[in-house]
């Protein structure tokens, strides 16, 4: 065991240490309000061609601003400590679950259920949560000597982040994917070798890093940003093979978020899910942007930029909690769906609990293969435990498949419901429209006000451009379909599987 996997084996066990034994401090667990006064910084984020002076207050983000700052105060209330927390290892103090380097199938269990409270706080809305990066970097500083194969100083600055990271509760969001300019060719054969983000100059105290990365989701309410590449990279391209991470306020660092959903919203009734969970997808761009030595982990190593995912845990640690999300949110979906035909009055149709069998099956699908990526997962060399990558695999394969299934279903199922809608809410408070809504808007079980809430919910979730945002991001959530598909055909059991075919084979005559 090489000296800083030893350092992770022994900082990373249950038992705690005392702060004496560790260089890192004890923070106390951040709350909701001190994460909002951390987003006032001078961050760089651009809409509509004018510079955001503070997120927070922003209309296009301030309500997804105060959804982030619930998770915080979450996990830092008391009554959630065992499930949200768990005890430094440096410090002994409380620190996020989401930092935990799991040694047990039930460190694991821990870990999931951490996340699944946060996604039920955004209905699984919400998918680049303060635990899905620290999922990346709990799964770097696990196998550091994957690192430590560009050199030794490169581990032991990601461990120090890490734990940096972990002891403050940081949120790190990250950008992995180069822009697409000309897919056709390499990075360091574009037009302009600086449009990819990457190395442009070298000195004794870091590196300067220019170009542009997509897509940073969350971005806007992050602390950190991870920039590296998961795209495959050749020789040549060895000025993007980094992994770097700078604050969202380092200078020359610009945030160009796709456009706001909430930005135009003047009520949560008439948007009650795009006005509070868009999360904001943003494209970088890097104009000179110093990052010191310590804060570089992989340098113009094009091994060690694509060993970071596959050879540690960390891309099964952060997609453990994309499922995690995704199921929470298919809970939403299916209860939805369930709520809208209770009050139209279709619940017991055979035809509709055909369909909705079909919804449950595909919802519980996911549920089960969650659960196995846990039961199935494996113990290395050092202790760690890592999901089930097959089982990972398969449901993040089907996902572009299934979802848009288990929209088309709702669709179905509505009709015209979503969009036989009064324009606004102002419809059913005017003197002139109201009594036409309290008439011939309500249900059998449920009266106008209520009802409409439901469809309006229901066509946010469906059918508005924030709507079909989400519809987007779960086709593409793992890369294009062939790329999560090779990623199946790559962790399967194949060998078991011929060796059936060529017992048979071998039957006597």
């Amino acid at each position: 065991m090489s000296a800083v996997a030893d350092h992770l084996h022994r900082t990373s066990s249950s038992t705690p240490v005392h702060p004496s034994a560790s260089s890192a401090k004890a923070t106390p667990l951040r709350t909701g309000a001190e994460y909002l006064r951390s987003l006032d910084d001078g961050r760089a984020v651009y809409v509509d061609g004018e510079r955001v002076r503070n997120v927070t207050t922003h209309p296009a983000f301030a309500r997804a601003a105060q959804s982030a700052a619930k998770l915080y105060d979450i996990a830092a209330d008391p009554a959630n400590r065992e499930r949200m927390t768990y005890t430094s290892p440096t410090t002994g103090a409380p620190v996020l679950r989401a930092y935990q380097i799991p040694r047990s199938h039930a460190d694991l269990r821990a870990k999931r259920l951490a996340s699944e409270m946060w996604s039920e706080a955004t209905f699984g809305l919400m998918g680049r949560t303060p635990d899905h990066v620290s999922g990346f970097f709990a799964g770097f500083a696990a196998v550091p000597e994957v690192f430590a194969a560009g050199g030794k100083h490169y581990a032991e600055n990601v461990v120090n982040f890490y734990e940096h990271a972990r002891e403050n509760h940081l949120w790190t969001t990250y950008a992995i994917v180069p822009p697409q300019i000309d897919r056709a060719k390499p990075g360091h054969q574009q037009s302009d070798p600086t449009l990819y983000a990457g190395v442009v100059k070298e000195t004794d105290g870091g590196i300067y890093v220019s170009g542009a990365q997509q897509l940073a989701t969350a971005g806007v309410f992050s602390d950190y940003l991870y920039l590296s590449c998961i795209h495959p990279l050749q020789p040549g391209d060895e000025n993007y093979a980094i992994g770097v991470a700078m604050p969202m306020n380092a200078e020359g660092l610009r945030l160009y978020p796709r456009r706001p959903f909430a930005q135009h919203v003047d009520n949560t009734f008439d948007h009650p899910l795009s006005s509070r969970f868009d999360e904001s997808d943003c494209f970088v761009v890097l104009d000179n942007v110093f990052i010191p030595w310590e804060k570089v982990f992989i340098y113009r190593n094009l091994e060690v930029c694509r060993d970071q995912w596959w050879k540690t845990p960390s891309h099964s640690y952060g997609n453990l909690q994309a499922q995690a999300r995704y199921a929470t949110k298919l809970r939403f979906m299916i209860g939805l769906a369930k709520r809208m035909n209770e009050l139209t009055g279709n619940d017991g149709v055979p035809a509709v609990q055909v369909q909705m069998g079909e919804l449950a099956a595909l919802v519980a699908t996911v549920e089960a293969m969650l659960e196995a990526q846990e039961t199935r997962a494996v113990i290395d060399a050092n202790g760690v435990v890592w999901p089930d990558k097959p089982t990972l695999y398969a449901v993040m394969a089907m996902q572009s498949e299934n979802n848009p299934r288990m929209i088309e279903i709702i669709r179905e199922l509505t009709g015209a419901a979503m969009i036989s809608m009064p324009s606004s809410l102002k419809d059913l408070d005017s003197p002139e429209t109201a009594s036409d809504m309290a008439r011939y808007m309500a249900s059998g079980k449920a009266g106008a006000r209520e009802r409409i809430a439901l469809m309006r919910m229901a066509w946010d979730f469906i059918g508005s451009e924030f709507g079909n945002r989400h519809a987007q991001y779960e086709k593409f959530y793992g890369g294009a379909s062939f790329i999560v598909k090779t990623n199946m055909y790559r962790n399967y059991d194949f060998k078991r599987a011929t060796s059936l075919v060529d017992a048979a084979l071998d039957l006597p005559a």
